[in-house]
């Protein structure tokens, strides 16, 4: 079964980011008219130029800050009076501050309360804002990205020897996704509304080979993914070959959570 986005106007938030671009340029394959809406809002344009050429008409660079909710209100209202309606809306978007990524004994109450406030309170944001326009249209569908690491406890071991950690904000952040997404789905059962989670494994970005051969380790066959490899779960979860699923996660990590 090929699964279709043919004329969804889709937003990606962080579309212009590693993830994201995969994620547009694989929404527009299937058809769909894509939205990219990131902070970074010459990238965004750079990216919608670059694939204008293979995509004519489907491609769009909007700027979004998805901690400010009159950026959102704006492009929503935006894109409503252009487009008429709005299919789905991918919550992508990683902001983070610059003291993000340290070992837990230095995370400072400051910078941990600034990393949360900024990815989980983005993304209820977002679903917040969008949901309004769903419910007004009848149907809707938000596909929040999460990760393995909110269903799972940190494997702190492949990080060793390496100057990688996991993040303890990130661990709060996306087990605080997967939750807000059963939450809205919950809420919003019985109005057209579906809000389902994607969360993967690692995905490769220039890490080191020793990082990788411990990962790898945990894993099934391919070990640490490609954003590629997402792109099948994400246009599932936007087409309407998945009508009827709400509320759920699926896990995309050669089996590492196993």
């Amino acid at each position: 079964m090929q699964f279709k986005l043919q004329n969804k106007v889709i937003i990606i938030t962080g579309g212009a980011g590693t993830i994201g671009k995969c994620f547009v340029r694989g929404v527009a394959e299937k058809g769909g008219i894509v939205v990219v809406a990131d902070i970074n809002f010459d990238a965004a344009k750079s990216l919608a130029n670059e694939m204008e050429h293979e995509y004519m008409g489907q491609i769009e660079a909007a700027y979004l800050d998805i901690t400010n909710k009159e950026s959102i209100v704006t492009l929503i209202a935006d894109l409503k009076h252009r487009y008429g309606v709005i299919d789905a809306v991918v919550n992508n978007a990683y902001p983070r501050n610059k003291n993000y990524g340290i070992k837990l004994e230095s995370v400072t109450y400051a910078d941990f309360c600034e990393n949360v406030n900024m990815h989980l309170g983005g993304y209820f944001l977002v679903a917040q804002q969008f949901c309004l326009l769903f419910k007004e249209q009848g149907y809707g569908n938000i596909v929040n990205m999460s990760s393995v690491y909110g269903s799972i406890a940190p494997r702190f071991e492949v990080y060793d020897g390496t100057r990688m950690t996991m993040p303890v904000e990130y661990a709060a952040i996306k087990a605080g996704i997967d939750h807000l997404t059963r939450y809205f789905a919950q809420y919003y059962k019985g109005t057209g509304l579906r809000i389902n989670c994607l969360s993967p494994g690692g995905i490769l970005a220039g890490q080191s080979n020793n990082f990788l051969v411990a990962y790898n380790k945990y894993c099934s066959s391919k070990g640490m993914l490609d954003a590629n490899d997402l792109l099948g779960a994400l246009i599932f979860l936007l087409s309407d070959d998945s009508c009827f699923m709400t509320g759920q996660n699926l896990l995309i990590d050669d089996g590492y959570s196993l």
